[in-house]
């Protein structure tokens, strides 16, 4: 199913439209939790708190929209209240470790240092992500003359991007390259989770 008919039909039934926001919420945080693992001990930038506390603040974001559709729904991050949570919670997990495993081939880091380059790289590929995923969204709740919003969501990740770019520029002169790389795993992780995302919703729209 093409991504922008399934976000058709995810916001137009209430359940799975608040299942939907607390899986994005899920993947905020689980985001902003990766950043703060990845930090030094000591050497921890502004930009790289700054990203952790944007991301905790979409989570919560996305969270407290549900309430526009039924504050009784998706309260926590329990698999009931997910769409699709294996693959969800497999999702930025597995290219996490994909990742870390072709940057230390192709860079030959230490641990502390493959934590920063994993963040560095996986946060971009996520930002790529992201920068496509939340205007097909928006754009479905605009035609659907949803009250949720994520215009807010779509500025700042926006900016998260530029700001990977410029540190990645730091970071190695041939990043394209890696990134590229980086970006074709996290397609087909990315493609595997809206497959088993869409099962569900078909299932759902069923049941």
């Amino acid at each position: 199913m093409e991504f922008h008919h399934l976000l058709k039909k995810i916001v137009q039934e209430g359940s799975i439209h608040a299942k939907w926001l607390n899986t994005l919420s899920f993947m905020e945080n689980a985001g902003a939790r990766k950043i703060s693992k990845c930090e030094h001990p000591t050497l921890v930038s502004q930009i790289q708190l700054k990203h952790a506390a944007e991301e905790h603040r979409h989570a919560y974001y996305l969270k407290k929209q549900i309430g526009k559709i039924n504050p009784e729904l998706c309260k926590t991050y329990e698999s009931t209240e997910l769409l699709a949570p294996i693959a969800t919670s497999q999702y930025l997990h597995s290219l996490d470790i994909k990742a870390c495993r072709y940057l230390q081939e192709a860079f030959q880091l230490n641990k502390t240092d493959i934590k920063y380059a994993a963040y560095l790289f996986v946060t971009y590929a996520i930002e790529v992500r992201a920068d496509e995923l939340y205007p097909v969204y928006q754009q479905a709740l605009t035609e659907a003359s949803s009250k949720i919003m994520v215009k807010s969501i779509i500025l700042e990740e926006e900016g998260h991007l530029e700001e990977m770019i410029h540190q990645l520029n730091e970071f190695s002169p041939d990043w394209k390259h890696h990134a590229d790389h980086i970006l074709d795993i996290e397609k087909e992780l990315h493609k595997e989770w809206i497959n088993a995302i869409t099962e569900e919703v078909a299932q759902l729209n069923y049941a």
